[in-house]
């Protein structure tokens, strides 16, 4: 059996993935690049084979494609990317229809993953516990109206079709008329940028652009849940459910209220958080990840951000990532199907099962 696998040739998912698929006694994937899908040519499909759909990753003529010409690092664009993501989607599930592949990943579902209201809305719907969220904001002052009514005194504000933390503001207020924004935006020129240092703005001279900014491409405004820390730092968990099984835990725990690695996260103790929930809260934890994947049937593959608030006794969810298997170095939890076996090997493993049956 080959996999084909569309993704970006270089890049690290691709890769690992490659080789897992070697580890297993394959041959390495069929790799289709996102250029080719997005120049609109023939796809090489392997027949009859599983399909793995793979993030577009940080590829300079990819973003182009995908939002127009400009500066990769550009906090700005998500709505066109978004339009011609799900475009080029549809166009693989085509090719996948016509060769007979079947998808690891189910298109629509990952259009819903990628579209931070429309996840948070079918989560809800399904009763899994998410972050209460505010109407859909137009703009600065349409933010701290609703904040108002709400009576929501600190939020994160979150482009709907951003990732890796990209434009992500955590807002907060005070009845005094102080207010603080965390974020990796960083102004450049007339616009703002990604930076990979965390950026704070104290005047609302300062946070009225950026979210005015940001709101052309939508928002999801989610009321900010205070999380429970260790060792002084705040954390949250990404959780990998593969097969409806939660399989790979790592705990992400920093300083700042953005837990992303590459703004200067750590990984923590994942033992030390199970010790704090206790038997009963991390079973619980693991629960809520695996009702969440079932949002998503058509998935083999799910990442989950789970929220642990204050106290260890509260969760939330606060965002389903399509793309969130990227945890190098981390194995699958004791007596789970992955125990002992990367992300990638895991889903190369489940695959094959699913084959067999």
């Amino acid at each position: 059996m080959m996999f084909t696998v569309v993704g970006t040739p270089g890049d690290r998912r691709t890769e690992m993935f490659a080789a897992a698929c070697r580890s297993a006694g394959l041959d390495g994937p069929r790799v289709v690049s996102w250029l080719e899908v997005l120049r609109g040519g023939e796809l090489p499909i392997v027949p009859d084979s599983p399909l793995r759909i793979d993030s577009p990753g940080d590829d300079a003529e990819v973003d182009a494609l995908l939002r127009g010409p400009g500066d990769p690092a550009r906090v700005a664009g998500g709505a066109w990317w978004y339009a011609s993501f799900t475009a080029a989607l549809e166009r693989v599930a085509a090719a996948a229809a016509r060769a007979g592949a079947w998808q690891l990943g189910d298109v629509p579902e990952i259009a819903v993953m990628c579209d931070k209201r429309r996840c948070h809305a079918r989560l809800q719907a399904a009763g899994v516990p998410v972050p209460e969220a505010l109407p859909r904001v137009r703009d600065y002052a349409d933010l701290r109206e609703r904040m108002a009514d709400a009576g929501m005194r600190q939020v994160f504000v979150k482009p709907a079709h951003g990732s890796s933390a990209s434009g992500v503001v955590a807002l907060r207020t005070a009845p005094s008329g102080r207010i603080k924004a965390v974020t990796s935006a960083a102004r450049a020129g007339t616009g703002y940028v990604n930076s990979l240092r965390v950026q704070t703005y104290e005047t609302e001279s300062e946070v009225a652009p950026l979210i005015d900014a940001l709101a052309p491409d939508g928002l999801h405004v989610e009321r900010w849940l205070p999380k429970a820390a260790l060792d002084g730092r705040v954390l949250d968990l990404r959780v990998v459910v593969i097969a409806g099984e939660p399989t790979h835990v790592v705990a992400r725990t920093s300083r700042s209220p953005m837990t992303n690695l590459h703004l200067g996260g750590v990984r923590g103790s994942v033992r030390a958080v199970r010790d704090a929930l206790g038997p009963s809260g991390w079973e619980r934890a693991l629960e809520v990840c695996a009702r969440t994947a079932a949002c998503f049937p058509g998935s083999l593959m799910v990442g989950v951000d789970l929220l642990i608030q204050v106290g260890w006794r509260r969760i939330a969810v606060g965002e389903v990532n399509a793309f969130g298997d990227l945890l190098p170095g981390a194995t699958g939890l004791p007596g789970t199907r992955a125990d002992g076996l990367d992300t990638y090997a895991a889903q190369v493993s489940a695959a094959l099962a699913t084959c067999a049956a």
